[in-house]
Parts: C-alpha cells; structure tokens; sequence
C-alpha cells in the first residue's frame, strides 16, 4: 500500500513541475525527470521536516512547505544540471 506522505509528494512535485514549465514557458524535453526528481526532493523535505519537527503548515502529517521547496531544490537541480551539461550532438 502507499503511503499517503508518498501520494501527496508526487501531487506537490507534478504542481511544482507545472509552474516551473508555466514559468520558463518549456521543459525542453525534460519534464518526466523534472516531475520524478520534483517529487523525490518534495518527499525528502517532507521526510526532513518530520525529523526536525519544524513546518507550521501541515496536510495530515504532511509537511507542505519543506515538501514544496524540496520539491523546488530537485527542479533547480535539473535546470542548473541541464545548463552546465553539454549541449547536445551535433549531426555534422
């Protein structure tokens, strides 16, 4: 069975992805990684948050907002991966 702290991640890291892709107009063939590594991030805020005991809005014993900026570090993490890395091949 899966655990609700699991569900509400990927709802936080497929709503965090959608406004980044709102934002910066495109994923540029990106988004399915953006997504997944959204949600891992939104999970792993959650997951730190409940071990610190910090976070004054809470969804159940979720916690939204280190879930939403762990969320938001993992869409950095790929933006700034994808910018550094190499730009692609060339056909020549």
């Amino acid at each position: 069975m899966l655990s609700p702290a699991l569900v509400l991640s990927l709802l936080v890291g497929v709503f965090w992805s959608a406004a980044s892709v709102l934002v910066r107009g495109s994923a540029g063939g990106r988004l399915p990684l953006v997504i997944v590594v959204a949600a891992l991030g939104a999970w792993a805020g959650d997951s730190v948050a409940a071990r610190l005991a910090i976070d004054p809005i809470r969804v159940g014993e979720y916690h939204l907002i280190a879930g939403s900026l762990g969320a938001w570090v993992g869409i950095g993490f790929v933006s700034l991966v994808a910018i550094l890395g190499p730009a692609g091949r060339s056909t020549s």
